[in-house]
């Protein structure tokens, strides 16, 4: 059961987006992708791009996810990520269509990545069947291990059959600290964590060690700061 801080802090502070209608005024879209062209893989940079393809997925073309990269971070954190080059922002809300098809085990998980500033430093929330310490949570990774600081979180996150879709949103506010994950219900936070260490930072999506199918991305923010490459290679 959610506390009563919960409910205050998402009502009160946070942005409470439902649908795309509740857009701040003040936000744009300032990135989509579906990957129906081929040359749209260009916009991202992987840990290991081969284990990464264009296939086929319940919307048309999607990126698929289909084996472990062969990557070794410097400090323990996720293996397989997809960073978008293009979307360096502060404030945003990432939006994205998610097919886990892996199998079915506690850790179970898909990763949405944002405060991108390098391999060593940024967030994630870990969307998992089953929380404990390093599962089902939203983390940091500041040149150590990472850390969970989630607020608030569910017990777990149902993925459903190896070919179901869902659509989840990470939400941010810098100045506020407001992290928000939603997941299918876009009007109640699955994960709320309050953190200002990174003012922005580049997206991304992944897994820690699993496999999955990504699709339909939208990227709302009152602007993007700048372009970059090169954060693993």
């Amino acid at each position: 059961m959610r506390s009563f801080f919960f409910y205050i802090f998402t009502l009160g502070v946070g942005i409470g987006v439902q649908s795309q209608a509740d857009i701040p005024d003040n936000y744009k879209l300032v990135y989509a992708q579906n990957f129906d062209q081929p040359q749209a893989v260009s916009d991202l940079e992987m840990t290991d791009d081969s284990v990464w393809r264009i296939s086929k997925g319940d919307f048309g073309e999607c990126v698929e996810l289909f084996g472990k990269s062969s990557y070794q971070p410097e400090v323990r954190s996720p293996f397989n990520i997809a960073v978008i080059k293009k979307v360096l922002v502060g404030d945003f809300i990432f939006e994205i269509k998610l097919n886990q098809n892996g199998r079915e085990y506690g850790h179970r998980d898909m990763c949405l990545f944002f405060g991108l500033n390098n391999a060593s430093n940024f967030y994630y929330t870990h969307i998992a069947t089953k929380a404990d310490a390093y599962a089902n949570s939203i983390f940091i990774v500041n040149d150590e291990p990472r850390k969970s600081i989630a607020l608030e979180r569910t017990e777990g996150t149902s993925w459903g059959t190896q070919d179901s879709w869902h659509t989840a949103r990470v939400v941010r506010k810098v100045k506020q600290g407001i992290i928000e994950v939603y997941f299918d219900d876009m009007s109640v936070p699955i994960m709320i964590a309050n953190d200002t260490h990174f003012k922005s930072g580049y997206l991304g999506f992944g897994s820690f060690d699993d496999t999955g199918k990504f699709d339909d991305i939208k990227v709302w923010a009152p602007e993007v700061l700048k372009e970059k490459s090169g954060f693993f290679n």
